[in-house]
């Protein structure tokens, strides 16, 4: 991958250290291992080499060969009334050999272009690795965002069922009206709904997260800023290099 690509990706987010968790370079490294859009851009690709040899071959001599076997029998009537008969295995072998000299610069103009065909294809397979690393980094923060946040309406619900029970001990002790109790169970629907939602978005971005990645998020190592943009690239690309896949 270029060093642009990972170097931006590396300077927007690194993982901090936790226990057995899933850190954001490893996220990156399976989803540069096993992300099904990337490996059919590789594919593609190999085809796409395989059209240099082809272009090649009109360089070198081709050579044919052919081989036949027959029998025959053989009836001669010779003087004297004397017939005499044999049977003949004739056979025949050639071997032809054609060397193209000069065909309007056919050859060479079909080595040029499918060079350059391989060289554009080398940029676009680039350009897809850098977008599947970006959606990686993309889904592993959302995954983050959204149960961050899921917490976070989890405790508002249970804070509004506690303020529910304690408005009604109140309304039953004649200390608040009515109204204020239904505004009570107003606020924990309205809670309730936020945590739907919640929970909703968590569940997509867990799903996007394994479509991209190539497996379910577990547990994530919260992301933080960087500050030392170039060691964090090193890094990714060290374990991208590890992958042994081809660029």
């Amino acid at each position: 991958m270029s060093g642009i690509g990972l170097g931006a990706l590396a300077c927007a987010l690194l993982s901090c250290p936790a226990a057995r968790a899933e850190s954001l370079p490893e996220a990156l490294v399976k989803a540069y291992q096993t992300n099904p859009q990337l490996n059919a851009e590789r594919a593609r690709q190999r085809a796409t080499d395989e059209n240099v040899p082809q272009a090649l071959a009109g360089y070198r001599p081709q050579v044919s060969a052919g081989l036949s076997v027959g029998l025959q029998a053989v009836r001669d009537l010779l003087p004297g009334n004397v017939i005499q008969t044999a049977t003949l295995k004739p056979w025949q072998i050639g071997v032809t050999v054609t060397q193209t000299l000069f065909n309007g610069f056919k050859t060479a103009n079909s080595v040029r272009v499918a060079e350059l065909q391989v060289q554009s294809g080398r940029e676009a397979l680039r350009n897809v690795g850098q977008g599947v690393l970006l959606d990686a980094v993309t889904a592993y923060t959302n995954v983050l965002a959204n149960q961050t946040l899921v917490e976070a309406q989890r405790s508002n619900v249970a804070f509004l069922k506690e303020t529910r029970a304690i408005t009604q001990r109140r309304l039953n002790a004649g200390d608040v009206t009515p109204t204020d109790t239904a505004q009570a169970e107003a606020r924990l629907n309205r809670g309730l709904a936020d945590l739907n939602a919640a929970e909703v978005n968590f569940a997509i971005s867990q799903a996007t997260y394994a479509q991209v990645v190539g497996n379910a998020p577990s547990q994530l190592r919260p992301a933080r800023p960087l500050t030392g943009c170039c060691r964090a690239a090193v890094r990714i690309r060290s374990r991208l290099r590890c992958a042994s896949i081809p660029p």
